[in-house]
């Protein structure tokens, strides 16, 4: 494995993100964590380590090959070096993963006309999102060695090495995940809901159209323009997700439908849709459940109210910030119930070798 094609992306993301970490080190840098909270000068050196570390892992040639990949089997020593390499990834990728889990609310800020709010901080989301990525292929990779199986594909097929990749039939979602999906789905109703009242000019939990309107005077033009014709800008992101999800599910998410002209017939590249959705999926996902534990637990009593603004009363608000988790975590978990069955249903498996 070493040298190879597929690991020199690693090699450059690592490189270039151990460079941009240490500069932002050097130069004192303001990198958001929270909006409040910045990352100190030991965080970015820690990263940037973690991620020579990770690309390292991932070069590392082990001795140990299984039958299916094959290779005889090593000594001890190789088995030892791929599982060291498998557990630094194992803790690369979820780090790098949660590092991207904001890109959703960037990609909502961007779409609604916004501009950016903090160049490092999107810069950074990118980088660990990349990360995340391309750090998780080489995991799996790792994985399927150590189980035993090809590494290509995933299978058990007792031939050595493997012929040429086969995609299976375009197919959709069984009836269970769709079923699924779409009862995840129907989390944004309420939130849309509220909000398109709002926008049509209508008042709902205690707060009427005309003081929404003010609270949002300082919209971009795009958002206000929108609003205009009764669409607010963060439901229409939300058809957007839905969009992707109900492509992950059906046939014409796999080959591209007619409606698409030129493309028309053509196979959807597989990673095409299963990036954006695992990545936006685990970061709505996370934010949406933080945010419906938050509304359950302060309308109990066990934590503190959140303080009302923008005309909301107490309990008003508190029912916001139920419906907004609702939807971003029904959302994101249908997202990744969708994006596991597409993964799945389009997995490419090795046929058999000629004279096989």
């Amino acid at each position: 494995m070493r040298g190879t094609r597929s690991e020199l992306p690693v090699v450059a993301w690592a490189a270039a993100y151990a460079a941009v970490r240490l500069a932002w080190a050097a130069t004192g840098a303001t990198v958001p964590l929270t909006p409040q909270v910045a990352l100190p000068p030991a965080a970015h050196v820690a990263l940037a380590a973690l991620a020579l570390l990770s690309a390292a892992a991932c070069l590392a040639e082990p001795r140990a090959r299984t039958p299916l990949s094959g290779g005889a089997r090593g000594e001890g020593g190789g088995r030892a070096v791929m599982a060291v390499a498998t557990g630094v990834l194992a803790v690369a990728v979820p780090v790098f993963g949660a590092g991207a889990v904001s890109l959703p609310l960037h990609l909502v800020t961007l779409l609604s006309g916004a501009g950016v709010e903090s160049a490092t901080g999107l810069a950074q989301v990118l980088l660990d999102a990349a990360g995340a990525v391309l750090l998780g292929r080489c995991w799996i990779v790792r994985r399927r060695h150590r189980a035993g199986v090809c590494v290509r594909c995933g299978g058990g097929h007792r031939y050595p090495g493997g012929g040429p990749l086969v995609r299976p039939a375009p197919s959709a979602a069984t009836g269970r995940t769709r079923a699924a999906v779409f009862l995840l789905m129907c989390g944004v109703l309420p939130w849309a809901g509220v909000k398109t009242v709002w926008t049509l000019g209508g008042d709902a939990l205690g707060v009427t159209a005309r003081r929404w309107e003010e609270a949002n005077a300082a919209a971009p033009g795009l958002a206000r323009a929108l609003a205009s014709v009764g669409v607010d800008v963060t439901v229409l992101a939300a058809m957007l997700a839905i969009f992707l999800m109900l492509g992950l599910m059906y046939r014409w998410g796999v080959v591209f439908p007619r409606w698409t002209v030129l493309l028309a017939g053509v196979r959807v590249p597989r990673l095409l849709p299963l990036v954006p959705a695992w990545l936006v999926g685990a970061g709505l996902g996370a934010y949406g459940s933080v945010l419906t534990g938050y509304a359950a637990l302060a309308g109990l009593g066990v934590l503190p109210a959140v303080r009302p603004s923008g005309g909301f009363t107490v309990a008003g608000l508190t029912w916001m910030i139920a419906f907004g988790g609702l939807a971003f975590a029904g959302l994101g978990i249908g997202l990744l119930v969708a994006a596991r069955s597409y993964a799945a249903r389009t997995r490419p498996f090795c046929g058999a070798p000629q004279g096989i």
